[in-house]
């Protein structure tokens, strides 16, 4: 999938289900730059792993995004908006092909973290954010860079002089 059609298709109406406080171009960047990373936006499915979504949810994390004390309850409201079970199984099942339920899911895990969303352009800044909420196995720093450039040019084109 492209970028505008993850942002039309899956981002927009997952932040329409979310707190507007949720909803920020700096989110944005965070999700195109991470599903990216993960998938490249083109495996729903984890290549020989357990992860599922364009977000690569494993179990556990979409388990900790619904039992979390900040994000639980939306999580749920989320869940049912989508009319999947409330339960961690249902979610991760759910969430292969049900991308604004991925995309809800992607979000609130990021506003979990305590710290702020790094400014757009924070590269570094961004990369720190994903290893703390993402935890990847095995992080590939040396494409970070120009996927988070890609996903920061999605949301945020830069001007025609």
């Amino acid at each position: 999938m492209t970028l505008p059609d993850i942002r039309a298709q899956a981002l927009s109406p997952a932040l329409a289900l979310l707190p507007s406080r949720m909803e920020s171009p700096q989110a944005e960047v965070m999700l195109l730059a991470i599903g990216l990373q993960e998938s490249r936006f083109i495996h729903r499915r984890q290549i020989g792993g357990p992860a599922k979504s364009f977000w690569q949810f494993e179990l556990n994390g979409v388990r900790a995004v619904l039992k979390h004390s900040v994000v639980g309850d939306i999580a749920k409201q989320c869940v049912g908006v989508c009319r999947v079970e409330p339960d961690p199984l249902s979610v991760h099942n759910a969430i292969e092909y049900d991308d604004v339920l991925a995309a809800c899911m992607a979000r609130l895990l990021l506003y979990a973290d305590p710290l702020r969303l790094p400014a757009l352009g924070d590269v570094w800044g961004a990369w720190d954010l994903y290893l703390r909420t993402w935890r990847p196995g095995k992080p590939h720093r040396g494409t970070w860079d120009a996927l988070y450039a890609q996903a920061l040019e999605a949301v945020c084109p830069p001007k025609a002089a």
